[in-house]
């Protein structure tokens, strides 16, 4: 099954979904560094002339792929978040379905690290907006279960915004120390805890 998305309304955009799919395998396989224009156009059965007419090199084709994957993980959060279960089944969910299983997929790869390293350099500012995006996301759905139970945030000296703030920034700071994949999971559902507690009816 595609990571990417699934289905494209028009053919040119086909075409386009069918090549950034294609990409995704021949990066994951040989890494970014080894991966040519020659590589991605065989891997998906155009010519390389016709490759260039849709991207302008295999960073334009990275990032590409890379916006694809971030706008999926959005849509898999949001259904999650707003699936059926307690909050901290949510919450987790929603981290699975758009970053650990990806990242699983990713590390899964020999060159999952060089990939992560080149993805902070080609797409930092689109891993920036999926993150402004994800916590407010977050931050909305612990807001409305805080609301739901009656417990006022702001008089425990907190707010839906800060926890999932302090959540994805906590992602940022494993993945800082070298955290990789599955490593982080347990340290998530510990924070998804703490937000259990501050959420907790007196």
């Amino acid at each position: 099954m595609s990571i990417l998305k699934e289905t494209e309304e028009r053919p040119e955009d086909a075409k386009r979904a069918r090549v950034l799919e294609g990409a995704l395998q021949v990066f994951l396989a040989y890494g970014f560094s080894r991966t040519t224009m020659d590589d991605i156009a065989r891997a998906v059965d155009i010519s390389r002339p016709a490759l260039y007419l849709l991207f302008r090199n295999k960073a334009d084709i990275f990032r590409a792929v890379e916006q694809e994957l971030l706008a999926k993980s959005r849509v898999n959060a949001c259904a999650a978040l707003r699936g059926e279960g307690e909050l901290s089944q949510r919450l987790l969910a929603a981290l699975d379905q758009s970053l650990f299983q990806l990242l699983r997929k990713v590390f899964e790869s020999p060159h999952g690290d060089e990939l992560v390293d080149f993805n902070n350099q080609i797409a930092a500012d689109l891993v920036a907006e999926w993150r402004q995006l994800m916590v407010e996301r977050f931050a909305r759905c612990i807001g409305e279960e805080a609301q739901r139970r009656g417990v006022k945030l702001e008089d425990r000296g907190l707010s839906a915004q800060c926890l999932a703030e302090m959540l994805f920034d906590m992602l940022a700071g494993l993945k800082a120390r070298g955290k990789r994949g599955p490593q982080v999971e347990p340290q998530c559902r510990q924070f998804i805890n703490l937000i259990e507690l501050a959420l907790k009816k007196d």
